[in-house]
């Protein structure tokens, strides 16, 4: 009796070392277009409530979402910037897709989301600002997720960014009328706010109404943030910038979106030289009074 429970216990743990030592499975990303012909891309426009800027290409499973700002669903005024109080439209409502042969569908608010769970956190309420719009199964053959003049997203960045660190970013507002040359951005995080949920940028040029949802990027390529809002304080014509990590981490509490992930561009990020933003960072480093001892920027 007792050799034969032995026997049974060595035979169980080795059924347990087995699958412990067995690889956890990963979530296999989709199969892309090409970057050349792809027509759904980071930096297309879309419209909900009105027209905004993708950021990045996110899937879950078979599911392929473009990510765009919360707000850009959102039904109040241009100052109604608290997800936790401000109107938006309903998930589920449609969205057009500049490249897509259908439109979209609002899957993911935020905004949505806070309100029904009752959020308080006054952080997260004031810069949780993600939006995800799930592409019609008809239109997957026509994504890829490459950021165009740039390259990558190469991951997403989960620490904090330091005072005039460089980033980057592609706006595709509709006033500027086509002109791509005006979509890249070069330019420094000011500041981390509300508690690592926000950053302050300048970039040039700055964003402008319709860049709403633009992804933002630091020297590495990996995607940081969400374009959320126009600042006028540290420095006139600064962009809020939503935590792009915070956000995902926000979203993957909800059932429905415990797996979403960020796609990886399939073109290496590279900055063309030479590069605006280390003029702008010098600018900000050597302005009189621009910069404490400890490296934090004041206001100018």
């Amino acid at each position: 009796m007792i050799a034969g429970s032995f026997n049974a216990l060595v035979a169980a743990l080795a059924v347990v070392s087995s699958v412990s030592a067995s690889p956890v499975p990963t979530k296999r990303a989709p199969v892309w277009a090409d970057e050349k012909t792809a027509t759904i891309h980071p930096g297309v426009n879309t419209n909900t409530a009105g027209s905004c800027t993708s950021n990045f290409v996110f899937y879950n499973g078979d599911k392929i979402y473009l990510g765009q700002a919360a707000h850009c669903a959102g039904t109040g005024s241009s100052t109604s910037t608290d997800g936790c109080t401000s109107g938006s439209l309903p998930e589920g409502t449609q969205v057009t897709i500049t490249g897509a042969s259908k439109p979209g569908t609002l899957a993911y608010s935020s905004w949505q989301r806070m309100q029904q769970r009752g959020e308080t956190d006054a952080n997260t309420c004031a810069y949780n600002d993600l939006a995800l719009v799930l592409i019609d199964p008809a239109d997957h053959d026509k994504v890829n997720p490459t950021v165009p003049t740039f390259g990558g997203p190469t991951g997403v960045r989960t620490t904090g960014l330091s005072s005039l660190e460089q980033v980057y970013s592609y706006g595709n507002s509709i006033l500027r009328q086509g002109i791509t040359l005006l979509s890249p951005k070069y330019g420094v995080n000011i500041q981390d706010e509300g508690a690592g949920w926000s950053h302050n940028v300048a970039t040039v040029s700055p964003g402008i109404p319709g860049d709403s949802g633009s992804g933002f990027f630091d020297k590495s390529g990996k995607a940081f943030g969400v374009l959320s809002t126009l600042q006028f304080a540290p420095l006139p014509a600064s962009n809020g910038v939503g935590d792009l990590a915070k956000e995902l981490a926000y979203a993957r509490t909800f059932d429905d979106f415990k797996g979403i992930q960020l796609a990886l561009g399939t073109a290496p990020f590279a900055v063309a030289l030479p590069d605006p933003s280390s003029g702008l960072q010098s600018t900000l480093k050597n302005a009189p009074g621009a910069l404490t001892n400890d490296g934090n920027l004041l206001g100018l």
